[in-house]
């Protein structure tokens, strides 16, 4: 059974949240997570998106996401996933 369809609507808040593959660290120096909050950054100018909480752990990483505008699919494959972000 598929994934129910996420609700998507003008001011929605989401707990996003990913994991490195089988459970490695996803940032394993300061440089990547600075690069990780660049890819955030570029995401809130380009979608609209508001990020007031953050945490980054050295496997995975949690986000509140609001997205003022109802668009949250299109952010969806903005942001890297999984392991080696310092490529």
């Amino acid at each position: 059974m598929g994934r129910q369809l996420r609700i998507e609507y003008p001011g929605a808040f989401y707990h996003v949240t990913a994991r490195g593959t089988e459970r490695k660290d996803i940032f394993k120096s300061n440089r990547d997570r600075e690069k990780f909050l660049e890819y955030l950054q570029s995401a809130v100018e380009r979608y609209g998106a508001i990020i007031p909480v953050w945490c980054l752990m050295d496997n995975h990483y949690h986000l509140l996401l609001e997205t003022p505008q109802g668009n949250l699919s299109h952010q969806g494959g903005h942001a890297p996933r999984g392991s080696g972000l310092e490529k």
